[in-house]
């Protein structure tokens, strides 16, 4: 079969086992139901995973799945099903992705995703990073209230509803999962029909896979680390009571004991910091400019000099502002007022600043705000970077509260901290570089230094992905402005620097 994709083709690709290499869609539920409910429901789901898997393996595949979604959904708010199909699902599934089909895929003009998934879980993702025209899944019942009942509705066969997209036309091409009755599927109705594996298909594609990748996930929330299999699953819901034990121990510590003792009983129990570059010697009046990773990066860096170096905050909850073991100097986000605060605070010594203003927690950088090069030449650079395995540290729809308690539940956090050089006169404001130019330069240095990437994302732009608001209010965002994000997202990321 010699595949040769020409104008105005389609193709019909089945999303599991085909587009992303899981065939089974249960621990998207689990991610649901953790995200968007909580551990009870999540623990729920787990208990009965022996009967789902039951039912799949005595032919019942339909009633383990209904079993499935009504246990992950019911009593949910189908908005909160959307807030993670939108912020959280994403990044799993990118994960997930088997590359060799999406090349095959993304050769055609129309292209429509089949799944059994319910629609509002893969919609976003689908359309944004596989670029889909048309996701044919699962409809959930949503009551008057907006609640999801927890069934599904019949919406017809996908053979049928794919028949009825197409019209009179046919299909040019059916990517799915090999299957004896290939002939009750929507891969019937295609002109040719293509399984897995794709590495021979994309050998004939006569130099036409020679394509971007999807767009990558930049942002995303939720808790969770990695994809909550059952045996992953299992393993956090026993970690989380040593984890809570931890996690107060180790918050104690930091609050308890003399800075220069903290990293080393730390480490006796379980946490670890790595440090790279040569700290500068304390002269006063160092502008510590940081990637912002987590909520504790000016923390750790404290203890890494020593001595309790205040930080500059954009928007931090109160409780973590009371328990912070360093001094915090909130901004207004008015530039002058800001300014003299920042001026005032680095006469009187050393300070922190992250000028993202915000968290990432993929290998990019977003945009640094030039404030700071307007206001000292002593700028020393910081590469901040962590490593966790079950709990992430940093939220945009959750308590921000919760960000070090998380952190440290972690069995084994770790923090890399590689000190720069402190920038040369001649890279500096005073040297007649632009703030923008400075601002810039430090980007394209620390993300040089941790291999990322640079960005033009903002903090707004990533709470109005995540979270439907600027970070700063509650009111919810129009959908619209996504897709504005979507486009911005390609135009802005830019290769990492060399």
């Amino acid at each position: 079969m010699k595949i040769v994709p020409s104008i105005m083709e389609s193709v019909v690709a089945e999303l599991e086992g085909t587009l992303v290499k899981d065939p089974d869609p249960f621990t998207y539920f689990m991610l649901i139901a953790f995200e968007a409910s909580g551990l009870i429901r999540f623990t729920l789901l787990l208990l009965f995973w022996p009967i789902i898997r039951f039912l799949d393996l005595v032919g019942m595949e339909d009633v383990g799945f209904k079993l499935t979604t009504f246990i992950a959904v019911a009593g949910v708010r189908i908005s909160d099903i959307e807030s993670v199909a939108r912020a959280v699902l994403p990044k799993f599934y990118m994960d997930d992705i088997d590359i060799d089909a999406w090349r095959v895929f993304s050769q055609y003009d129309k292209k429509v995703v089949v799944t059994k998934t319910p629609r509002v879980m893969v919609e976003r993702f689908v359309k944004e990073h596989l670029k889909a025209d048309e996701v044919i899944g699962s409809e959930l019942v949503v009551n008057r209230f907006g609640y999801a009942m927890g069934f599904i509705r019949d919406v017809g066969s996908d053979s049928g509803r794919v028949a009825k997209l197409f019209g009179d036309e046919e299909p040019s091409l059916g990517l799915g999962r090999s299957s004896s009755n290939d002939s009750n599927t929507f891969m019937s109705l295609c002109k040719e029909q293509c399984h897995a594996p794709f590495k021979q298909t994309n050998k004939l594609l006569n130099g036409h896979n020679d394509v971007s990748r999807p767009l990558p996930v930049i942002f995303h929330d939720g808790r969770l680390v990695k994809r909550p299999t059952p045996f992953i699953a299992l393993l956090i819901l026993l970690w989380i009571p040593i984890g809570v034990v931890l996690a107060i121990i180790r918050m104690s510590i930091g609050l308890v004991l003399p800075f220069w003792l903290v990293p080393y009983a730390t480490a006796a129990f379980g946490g670890g910091v790595i440090v790279k570059g040569k700290p500068p010697a304390s002269s006063g009046g160092v502008l510590f400019v940081c990637t912002h990773r987590t909520l504790m990066d000016p923390v750790i860096l404290s203890y890494v000099l020593g001595r309790r170096i205040p930080a500059v905050t954009y928007s931090i909850s109160r409780v973590s502002e009371i328990l912070s073991p360093i001094p915090t100097i909130r901004l207004t986000r008015d530039r002058h007022v800001d300014g003299e605060r920042i001026r005032n605070e680095l006469g009187k010594g050393d300070l922190v600043v992250c000028p993202e203003g915000t968290t990432c927690r993929e290998p990019f950088l977003l945009r640094f705000s030039a404030l700071f090069a307007e206001l000292t030449d002593t700028i020393v650079p910081v590469a901040m970077n962590y490593r966790v395995g079950f709990f992430h540290a940093t939220t945009a729809r959750g308590w921000k509260g919760l960000d070090p308690f998380f952190f440290f539940m972690n069995p084994r956090p770790i923090y890399e901290v590689t000190f720069l050089n402190q920038l040369p006169a001649e890279a500096t404001c005073s040297a007649g570089k632009s703030p923008h130019d400075v601002a810039n330069y430090v980007q394209r240095i620390l993300a040089a230094t941790l291999g990322f990437e640079c960005t033009n994302f903002t903090r707004k732009d990533k709470y109005r992905l995540l979270a439907g608001n600027d970070g700063t209010v509650s009111n919810n965002a129009k959908n619209s402005w996504l897709i504005g994000c979507v486009k911005k997202m390609i135009s802005t990321c830019k290769p990492f620097i060399h």
